[in-house]
């Protein structure tokens, strides 16, 4: 019975959410490579792109990731020439992650790549029912599901 579409399992959330995260995965790690980075280093490319020259702590807090898994994602980032490390002029024993225009670019295109993506897998839905489906996502994994289980989802293991 597995095997067919009547499957218990086809109505089950924890089933469609492995089926979604595995499959996105896959495409979005090869997305990734094309770009020289990893998909770790993509997730944290986003974030040092997308605003102000952070710390290594803060961008471990932002993403979230352990703190000595971000220093070898940062090691790739910058080996590739995609993030540069400087140190704070405030607190000369951090280090603060600035984008190159290399890693700007690099996350521009996986970005639009990743985004085609999602916009074909979601184009069975009127762009109404699209904005609902990812709110509603957003409200079950940032608010409902921190309540049912007590800890902010997607720590270690969640690129």
């Amino acid at each position: 019975m597995c095997g067919q579409m009547g499957s218990p399992l086809r109505r089950d959330l924890h089933w469609l959410a492995a089926r979604l995260k595995i499959g996105l995965h896959g495409i979005e790690e090869r997305i990734a490579a094309r770009h020289g980075m990893s998909l770790w280093g993509y997730t944290v490319l986003v974030e040092v792109v997308s605003g102000p020259a952070r710390t290594q702590l803060a961008l471990a807090a932002a993403v979230p990731v352990d703190k000595t898994k971000l220093v070898a994602i940062l090691d790739e980032l910058e080996s590739s020439a995609l993030v540069r490390r400087r140190p704070d002029p405030r607190d000369r024993r951090a280090r603060l992650v600035d984008p190159t225009d290399a890693g700007r670019e690099a996350c521009e295109a996986a970005s639009a790549e990743i985004r085609a993506v999602e916009d074909d897998l979601l184009s069975d839905l009127e762009p109404g029912e699209r904005e609902r489906f990812v709110d509603a996502l957003q409200r079950i994994v940032l608010t409902r599901l921190e309540d049912a289980s007590g800890h902010v989802p997607g720590g270690q293991g969640c690129p």
